[in-house]
């Protein structure tokens, strides 16, 4: 998708590359927001007796379940569904149309390929966070980011820029999969220090 959604794509399908990109951000936020909105009120029906000390534990648990899931520890894999959004919106429908419509896909964060446990551990924030307003706030920046993945594309203004941009992303992919790791086990550090302070 992201090969699909650039500059030179866009052009040669008479629409305009920033029209798409806003729209697919509209729909990333709006999903994200959305989910976590949801999230944050089961976290809220559901938290009677949890606490913040309580919310923050269990999260760093799941952070080191993630973790060891993203390793492959043990033989553990990713619960993770085999789909990618559908390629063929792109010469039936207008630009704004798929572009909400993929970002709103990878809002959702599990309706298409999961490869890395930071997209639950995103949704299970919101729901410890027992609250609809933080859960939203953290589905939005959730989807925010997903946005940002599209913005490369921008500046693809030839054949010859998809492939430098594609051997870019293939070379940055691994150190992109590290730092994510690294955020998580910082964010599950953090977490155990919040529960043993």
């Amino acid at each position: 998708m992201l090969g699909s959604i650039t500059w030179l794509g866009e052009s040669g399908r008479n629409a305009r590359w920033w029209v798409t990109v806003a729209w697919f951000g509209v729909g990333a936020v709006g999903a994200g927001s959305l989910v976590g909105w949801l999230m944050g009120w089961l976290g809220a029906t559901l938290s009677g007796a949890a606490g913040p000390r309580e919310a923050a534990g269990a999260l760093a648990l799941l952070a080191v379940a993630g973790i060891a899931a993203d390793l492959r520890l043990g033989g553990l894999r990713l619960p993770t569904v085999r789909r990618q959004v559908d390629d063929r919106w792109l010469n039936r429908y207008r630009g704004w149309v798929y572009g909400v419509g993929f970002g709103f896909q990878l809002g959702l964060g599990v309706v298409t390929v999961v490869t890395t446990s930071a997209v639950y551990l995103a949704f299970a924030a919101a729901v410890l966070s027992g609250s609809p307003a933080a859960g939203a706030m953290i589905g939005a920046v959730f989807g925010a980011v997903r946005w940002l993945s599209v913005l490369p594309g921008g500046r693809v203004r030839r054949s010859a820029d998809l492939a430098r941009m594609d051997g870019h992303l293939r070379r940055w992919e691994p150190a992109g999969r590290r730092v994510t790791l690294g955020g998580q086990i910082a964010a599950a550090v953090l977490l155990v220090m919040v529960v043993v302070a």
